[in-house]
């Protein structure tokens, strides 16, 4: 019998939550298909089976959150004295038909019309709100299905009654859409509501009742508080965890990248065409750091309590900006890649890690992280360790300026700052500054050849 665990999604992660099983207890599986999916507050992704063989039992329900390692099934595997019998019952047993819904007939449950039940909850609401009492609370009924951790986010933010939202997804499920149809549909009964009472308040001054405007009390808070989703949450420990576990320092140097610019500008074009994406200035970058850690392995290790632990490899962490957050997906073996094979890990990674597709071992194991602010315009930052790391570096944006040469003379180049963030209970700035100054030395001099 093989467990089946809940993985570790990150170094600092330690639950996820099980949102969908995508086999049943019964079932026979494949090695690597996918088993599960599961949702952290950095990725969801599917999970695959561990081995082959029949899933025997199904230990954590849908919806639940669960602790890292935790036995969430068990599979017998192909040979297993319980997996005969039922291999030939499948054989044997006719084949039950698949049961397929008309497109036609989950129409309606998409657009909810606006006779359904919610309406009216939601016009009676808007009517206790305009009479000044306060709404009453609607009574708490079942709810059909799992709830994902985005739905009871949404419920809990809105203070929403799950029972008076018809589900649309499997088995009645309720889905995100299901809620903000609910959510569109409540305030359009709202606004209407308050059209309806308009010409009511507009007649009062022809009764000869004075018309007072409303007045907004002096003070008044214009604030609006929503709950931190987890992903937010889990990035505000994790920075407040390393400020106080490391001693943070920054070193900046200036570094004049005009050849690299000029070397992306020739080739962008044809790199596109032959291997479809686009040439970017962060490989470059994220060879030069990793050719400066083959050199100075210091700054590629980490601490264990007393330990100085070296890692031999080299594994760079590369920060991808989310809609609510950010990740870390790490490329493994950097220097051993070449410029093409960095910008093509660059694109799968960032393009996954956007689309919530990042598997398990893709954000753990960094040696060193790289965060690349000078896409955004800034010119240079501080900052934070990404733990366990020692040191990160920052790249600002490229712009062109009037320097002076060696020769004395005065040219347009393009430079860029370079900030590197480093942990001060092991590297000493002289070291941090060595380090970045090879880094600088490196683009600065780049040889053309070198793709």
């Amino acid at each position: 019998m093989i467990d089946v665990i809940m993985p570790q999604m990150g170094e600092s992660i330690t639950e996820g939550t099980l949102t969908r099983w995508l086999k049943q207890a019964g079932d026979r599986v494949e090695r690597d298909e996918p088993l599960f999916e599961i949702s952290t507050d950095k990725v969801d992704t599917e999970i695959p089976a561990p081995a082959a063989g029949v899933l025997k039992e199904v230990l954590v329900k849908e919806g639940d959150t669960v602790a890292i390692n935790t036995v969430v099934a068990r599979i017998e595997e192909e040979g297993g004295a319980a997996a005969g019998p039922k291999a030939e019952e499948a054989e044997t047993a006719p084949a039950e038909p698949a049961v397929t819904v008309p497109a036609a007939a989950e129409a309606p449950a998409a657009e909810a019309p606006a006779s359904e039940p919610q309406a009216p909850a939601a016009v009676a609401e808007a009517k206790a709100v305009e009479a000044g009492a306060p709404p009453e609370a609607p009574a708490r009924g079942e709810v059909k299905g799992p709830i994902s951790p985005l739905v009871r986010r949404l419920a809990r933010e809105h203070n929403l009654d799950l029972s008076l939202i018809k589900g649309t997804g499997a088995g009645g499920r309720i889905t995100k859409q299901d809620v903000e149809a609910y959510l569109a549909e409540r305030k359009a009964a709202s606004m209407g509501a308050a059209r309806a009472a308009a010409p009511a308040a507009e007649a009062a001054p022809a009764a000869g009742v004075e018309k007072v405007e409303p007045v907004e009390p002096a003070g008044a808070p214009k604030i609006r508080v929503e709950a931190m989703s987890t992903m937010r949450q889990k990035i505000a420990e994790h920075m407040v965890y390393s400020k106080r576990t490391s001693a943070h320092v920054t070193t900046v140097h200036r570094a004049d990248v005009t050849k690299i610019v000029k070397l992306r500008n020739a080739l962008k074009g044809q790199f596109q065409e032959r291997y479809g994406f686009s040439l970017t200035y962060m490989p470059f970058f994220t060879r030069a750091a990793a050719q400066a850690l083959r050199e100075f392995p210091l700054v590629n290790a980490s601490i264990d309590g007393t330990n100085i632990v070296y890692h031999n490899e080299i594994h760079i962490g590369i920060a991808v900006a989310l809609d609510n957050g950010l990740i870390v997906p790490v490329i493994r073996h950097a220097d051993a890649l070449s410029i093409v094979g960095l910008q093509r890990a660059i694109v799968d990674l960032a393009g996954r890690a956007r689309a919530k597709k990042l598997k398990p071992d893709e954000v753990q194991g960094g040696t060193f992280s790289i965060t690349n602010f000078g896409s955004f315009g800034s010119l240079f930052a501080t900052p934070v360790i990404n733990q366990p790391n020692v040191a990160i570096l920052g790249v600002g944006a490229i712009t062109k300026e009037p320097v002076v040469t060696a020769d004395d003379a005065i040219a347009i180049r393009s430079v860029c700052f370079l900030s590197l963030t480093f942990d001060h209970r092991l590297i000493d700035g002289a070291l941090a500054d060595q380090f970045t100054s090879r880094v600088k030395e490196i683009l600065e001099d780049w040889d053309e050849k070198v793709l």
